[in-house]
């Protein structure tokens, strides 16, 4: 198998003088498609791109903005729709049809498809009713396929630029079409604005007039209604009726003061005068006889003291002197009566005052209550004015906005040309140097591809046709037997008992190709269940020196994740097993081994040995489940003898069945397969070893009585 393995694999020193001797059908069409291209970039009229960028941004400034009173300008915001849908804006067709007048494409060449004589070809088409004259379509329609076919406009990254693109064969013409397109879709924006500002305008002025009218109805309701119920108005806006309320109300508020002052007053000075304490009131004190009667009583009781001195209480001139000042005393008091008698008097006065204002404000209250409900309706014919007024207002600062941006240049665009396009030098169309690269590398490869493959296909032919020793050199060095009638091969007989209802299938174990033997595998099981991995029962063919389920199962490990579950043998090594973990005295990490030299684990039988194991089903079958969740296919090796009822569970919950016959002769296998195949519905299957010859023929005893 090692020899088949090394046989397959690629000589790669065989492969690189294979391609030194076959280098002129490499060199060669890589030489032509260099000259090749080299020779068509140059014939091939070359195409200019100008290229133009703009900027999506809100131009409105402090003056050309609507209804501005201050701050900043806000404009508007463009997001990734809106620079799409400039995009499709630009590449509309009434902005191509402008473009193309402005630019002037309709009679050039190389856009008008009817400013040269039809071709043979074409003119043929039309004949036929195949195509279109040109003459029948306007010069415009003409050119609109092709100029569109040469523009590009596309938004540059994550940004607001938008760039336009044109080509032509003339650099200066492609320039200038994308500066003309650019400009173009400018002052499309332009005009849009100021429409829509004509619109708004027409609209304003003929909603203002009708509201004009309205506005006079309403202020005229309110002045006949004011007339005709009284309701005037004083100064802050207050009617006259109330200011009337106020003011008497104010009046009375002063009155009834000033009586309160004087009856005060009075009360005082009456009881100052019964305690003798006349002369401490402040409207006694202040009246100038009071104050010559007391400059006179101050004299004179200065000169009763002087003539006391010299003179006796009864003298005539202490008589007169004391009379005298008794005279004087009554006229203070008197004076202190008419004091009191004139305050009296003008509480009195205020009283009645205070009467008539009180009557007279509330005449005037009835009066407001009864104008109250004139002035609520007023107040509602008001309102009614105040808003027209308002809306009136509001429509006139639109309708001047609006006309003043219906004026040439009152309106920019939303956007800017920020990078102009010019002349440009280099063709976009070809691009010399890369097209001469890929054709050269492209038509490189491809030679050393089939200049490889065909070698490769050659080795395989020769190799299959190596030469193999025929039947007559193999007599020469073996003595012949003698014609004589013999019975059927033991292999063909076995082949004979395969065949019958097909249900034992045959697998090759290839080393050489472990991806072959995994794919036979595979179609020889059934589907595990979801998230489960295959579960194989593998018996031993008893062939002796033929692969064994190890073996197998190593093979595998090659490709995927495998583990065998060793049952052939009881092991005596003293390491746990199988079944020591469903005893429960050790884990699955205490009884998985790896193979020395290979990914393969493997789990051995065990100290109480395989029939201790296959005794406990439910545990082997919980145990079997955990390996299917954790590996891609796991392998259970049992003895060929073993094929008992204890097998039964395992052969009947895996997914197929195995027999290791080695070769198609081995009787035993064959027999071993069928007791497998009673005991699991599954697939059962022999696996082939191809380094096994078939055992020799048996011949009957009458032909070794002949031979003898």
């Amino acid at each position: 198998m090692d020899e088949a393995g090394r046989g397959d694999m690629l000589d790669l020193s065989a492969l690189w003088a294979a391609i030194k001797r076959q280098r002129r059908w490499i060199i060669g069409p890589t030489v032509a498609a260099l000259g090749l291209s080299f020779v068509a970039v140059n014939l091939v009229t070359p195409r200019y791109t100008g290229e133009s960028r703009i900027l999506l941004e809100s131009r409105e400034s402090f003056f050309t903005r609507p209804g501005q009173g201050g701050g900043e300008t806000t404009g508007q915001q463009f997001d990734a729709e809106a620079v799409q849908s400039q995009v499709q804006v630009i590449m509309s067709r009434d902005l191509a049809r402008e473009a193309i007048k402005r630019i002037g494409l309709v009679g050039n060449p190389e856009f008008d498809s009817g400013a040269g004589a039809l071709g043979a070809l074409r003119s043929i088409g039309v004949m036929l009713g195949l195509g279109g004259h040109p003459a029948d379509r306007s010069p415009e329609d003409r050119v609109l396929d092709k100029y569109f076919d040469r523009l590009l406009v596309y938004p540059v990254g994550r940004s607001r630029i938008v760039a336009v693109e044109f080509t032509s064969r003339d650099p200066e013409l492609a320039a200038r079409a994308a500066n003309i397109i650019s400009e173009t879709y400018l002052e499309m924006q332009e005009a849009a604005k100021q429409d829509t500002a004509r619109s708004a305008s027409s609209w304003l002025s003929n909603t203002i007039e009708p509201l004009r009218k309205r506005l006079a109805e309403a202020e005229a309701k309110v002045e006949d209604f004011r007339s005709r119920n009284g309701l005037f108005s004083g100064p802050n806006n207050t009617s006259i009726s109330g200011q009337q309320l106020a003011e008497l109300s104010s009046q009375l508020s002063a009155a009834r003061s000033q009586q309160a002052e004087a009856q005060a007053k009075a009360g005082l000075i009456r009881d100052a005068i019964k305690q003798g304490r006349t002369f401490e009131i402040p409207d006694v004190a202040n009246n100038e006889l009071v104050r010559r009667l007391i400059e006179q009583r101050v004299n004179l009781r200065a000169q009763l003291a002087l003539e006391s001195r010299n003179l006796l209480p009864e003298h005539p001139r202490i008589k007169e002197l004391n009379a005298q000042l008794a005279d004087l005393e009554g006229q203070l008091r008197a004076a202190a009566e008419r004091t009191v008698r004139t305050l009296e008097n003008e509480a009195k006065i205020a009283g009645q005052r205070v009467e008539s204002f009180t009557a007279a404000l509330e005449g005037q209250k009835k009066n407001v209550s009864t104008a109250n409900d004139s002035e609520v309706q007023l107040r509602a014919l008001e309102r009614d004015a105040r808003t027209l007024r308002e809306q009136l207002e509001q429509l006139m600062l639109r309708y001047r906005d609006a006309v003043a941006r219906d004026t040439q240049n009152a309106a920019p665009a939303d956007a800017r040309v920020i990078s102009r396009a010019v002349e440009p030098t280099t063709p976009s169309f070809p691009k010399k140097l890369p097209v001469v690269l890929v054709a050269t590398l492209a038509s490189f490869f491809i030679a050393l591809a089939v200049v490889v493959s065909r070698e490769l296909l050659n080795g395989r032919a020769a190799g299959e046709a190596a030469p193999r020793p025929v039947p007559g050199e193999m007599r020469e060095e073996e003595p012949m037997m003698p014609e004589m009638p013999v019975v059927a091969p033991r292999r063909e007989r076995v082949a004979g008992l395969l065949s019958q209802g097909g249900r034992i299938g045959q697998i090759t174990l290839d080393s050489a190709e472990p991806e072959q033997t995994l794919a036979d595998l595979a179609e020889r099981t059934e589907e595990p269940p979801r998230g489960m991995a295959p579960l194989v029962l593998v018996l031993d063919g008893a062939s002796p020196g033929a692969a064994t389920a190890r073996d197998l199962a190593e093979l595998l490990s090659r490709r995927c994740r495998c583990i065998i579950v060793d049952l052939t043998v009881d092991d005596d090594s003293g390491e746990p097993g199988f079944s020591e973990l469903l005893a429960g005295e050790a884990l699955f990490s205490d009884i998985i081994m790896r193979e020395p030299g290979s990914r393969l684990h493997r789990i051995g039988t065990g100290h109480a040995g395989s029939a201790a194991v296959l005794a406990a089903t439910d545990l082997v079958d919980v145990a079997l489940d955990a390996l299917c969740e954790t590996y891609d296919w796991v392998l259970v090796a049992a003895a060929s003898g073993d094929t008992t009822p204890a097998l039964a569970p395992i052969a009947r919950r895996a997914q197929g069945g195995l027999v290791m016959a080695g070769h198609l002769g081995n009787g035993h296998a064959v027999e071993v397969s069928y007791q497998l195949a009673d005991l699991t519905p599954s697939p059962v299957a022999l696996v082939l070893d191809p380094a096994m010859a078939p055992a020799p023929p048996v011949r009957a005893p009458e032909q070794d009585e002949a031979l003898a």
